[in-house]
């Protein structure tokens, strides 16, 4: 075992603490639903922004990113745009406050809000329903699967196995491993509900801060003594039509590595992400952790603050750390233990880092950092779909006038047997790169065109949604096992069924009642192709006046998006001494920050949700 007993006194202390945070605060969240879910959006919109960048500074992410850094260098922080990660500053500009103003519960409530409660309603908000828990499915899965992997190294299997009744298979050793930890992880997950979530995150954040710094100074001490070998282009950010990085005679297996992973064609790749990221950010949050953080805000103007805070508070943090791990791994890749199975896995560099080059209790602080950052993501996801099953099945169709005890325990239920079917998901899962994958483009990609056409588009109703949701489902789940090749370059096929899926259920039923499209245009005010009902509701009251915010908000999601970027990059120039490309992405920040201030954050609506 590479853990001393210092180490394992801190990690004990910390799980410790965060129980301690879940039974102090379990009779608040049990005093009713928006209590539980929302932690009756009381919650300052800073906490809710530092717990949802703690939920998004995961271990499997974390994996993940030190991976790309290892291999693609600079050019690894344009990789995340597969999720994408700028969808952050679409909401910051105006979808957070769009979706605060409905004062939902869940994303499935909101629904009611844009379609109604008829039929075509009933539909949508089913179909709803059905892709946040298959999302929350998919996520729990992915974060099951790489705490496994992270906890294998530090607790090597040989030690266990002769405490074990039965035998397990190599390559089933870290879902065992995960198993164990989701179970504890649940413990504490459907106790508190999102208050004591919120609380654990920020400790945590604290506890990832302090280690990140730590990390990225030890890194930087190693490139004081060590050159850093790698290939060209390594160090360059920019990228042509091919990624042309050729690792032969340095470290041999990365070349494999890449071949693997599909990006290659750089410029294409780039593109194809591009253009998806870009479609799924205008189609807003899917029905996740970040979305039920939004609704948990006091106001929409809070919403905006929490969303654009969490790209400040996360991006330099996360990044510090995750260059100084990709940078230990290049130094001393030879010290490094990557052989999972009887084959190189480069998702191993993170936890094998660790334990090489971690000095004792700072190892600790960081695993149990690293721990933590799973139960975030964990319960943050495992409360989203709480709140769909509990909220948008439990309390709507099958007992409207549920106790508080009866709801209480359904949570309960709900947790365990969500837990349980997360975990036989990712047993069948090969690694965290290809649930990833399915995720962000798969999935996502069955989610868009309906989730655009929701916002921007009058005559889309229930109906549309639902086939068009239905249409890119039924292929995101099939086309991983029919196409040999990666999932970003199938999504545009499960975009157009998609789309052609919302487009004949719109126009083969009517459209959505006018009253609830009028109610709807006036709370939330979206811009976009809605002057039929917009003339009608300046009919009924002249004094109201259209979002012509459009092109403000364009040009404040360019900025943003550059800004974010800078955010990224910043710190790994720190960590590499490059001092002018340093300087020159502060002054990015700088300039950008200066004109947000003035475009956006001066110009916040100052106004409280509708009341339920």
């Amino acid at each position: 075992m590479k853990l001393t007993p210092i180490d394992i006194l801190i990690i004990c202390a910390y799980l410790a603490s965060t129980i301690v945070i879940g039974l102090l605060l379990k009779k608040r969240a049990q005093k009713d639903k928006t209590a539980y879910m929302l932690g009756g959006n009381k919650l300052p919109w800073y906490m809710l922004g530092l717990s949802n960048a703690s939920g998004m500074f995961d271990i499997s992410g974390t994996m993940w990113l030190v991976t790309l850094a290892f291999v693609y260098g600079l050019k690894s922080i344009w990789i995340p745009w597969l999720w994408p990660v700028f969808n952050q500053i679409f909401l910051m500009v105006f979808l957070s406050i769009w979706l605060r103003r409905s004062n939902a519960t869940t994303g499935a409530e909101w629904i009611g809000t844009r379609f109604g409660s008829g039929k075509d309603g009933k539909l949508s908000h089913g179909v709803v329903i059905v892709f946040a828990l298959i999302s929350c499915l998919g996520f729990l899965a992915y974060g099951f699967i790489g705490l496994g992997k992270f906890v294998e190294i530090f607790i090597p299997w040989e030690i266990v196995s002769p405490y074990i009744p039965f035998e397990v298979a190599p390559q089933y050793v870290a879902h065992m491993y995960g198993i164990v930890f989701t179970l504890f992880a649940m413990f504490y997950a459907i106790l508190g509900g999102m208050t004591s979530i919120v609380w654990a995150d920020v400790i945590q954040y604290t506890i990832m801060t302090i280690s990140a710094i730590v990390i990225g100074v030890i890194a930087m001490n190693a490139l004081s003594v060590h050159p850093l070998n790698v290939p060209d282009g390594w160090m360059n950010p920019f990228f042509g039509v091919r990624l042309d990085m050729n690792w032969t005679g340095i470290i041999d297996e990365v070349n494999d590595k890449i071949a693997s992973d599909g990006y290659s064609l750089f410029s294409i790749f780039f593109s194809m992400m591009l253009f998806k990221g870009i479609l799924v950010s205008a189609a807003g949050p899917a029905p996740n952790y970040d979305m039920q953080k939004i609704l948990s805000t006091k106001s929409p103007k809070d919403a905006a603050k929490m969303s654009g805070f969490v790209s400040v508070v996360l991006m330099p943090t996360r990044y510090f750390m995750i260059t100084g791990f990709a940078v230990l791994g290049l130094v001393f890749y030879d010290q490094l233990d990557l052989m999972v199975g009887g084959r190189i896995d480069f998702e191993q560099i993170l936890p094998s880092a660790i334990s090489q080059f971690v000095p004792v209790g700072m190892m600790g602080l960081l695993l149990a950092g690293l721990l933590a950052a799973f139960m975030s993501t964990f319960a943050g996801t495992l409360n989203a779909a709480q709140a769909y099953i509990v909220n948008d099945v439990y309390i709507k169709y099958i007992k409207p006038n549920a106790s508080r005890k009866q709801v209480s325990r359904t949570n309960y239920i709900s947790g365990i047997v969500v837990v349980a079917i997360s975990i036989v998901f990712g047993i069948f899962a090969l690694d965290v790169n290809s649930i990833l994958q399915w995720i962000v483009s798969a999935l996502w990609g069955s989610y868009m065109a309906a989730n655009i056409l929701k916002w921007y588009w009058w005559r889309f109703n229930g109906s549309g949604f639902f086939w068009g949701m239905v249409s890119g489902i039924i292929p995101a789940l099939i086309f991983p096992s029919v196409f040999d090749t990666l999932d970003l370059y199938y999504f545009p096929l499960i975009l157009v069924i998609s789309l052609a899926g919302c487009l004949i259920g719109t126009y083969t039923s009517p459209p959505t009642d006018e009253e609830t499209l009028k109610n709807f245009y006036k709370n939330v005010r979206p811009w976009g192709f809605w002057k039929p009902i917009h003339d009608k509701v300046v009919a009924e009251d002249p004094s109201f006046r259209k979002n012509a915010d459009f092109r403000r908000d364009m040009f404040n999601i360019l900025v943003g998006i550059i800004a974010q970027t800078a955010l990224v990059i910043f710190p790994i120039y720190i960590v590499l001494k490059k001092m002018l490309p340093l300087s020159i992405s502060i002054a990015i920040i700088v300039v950008c920050f200066i004109i947000m201030k003035k475009t956006w954050w001066d110009r916040l609506p100052d106004e409280r949700p509708a009341a339920k």
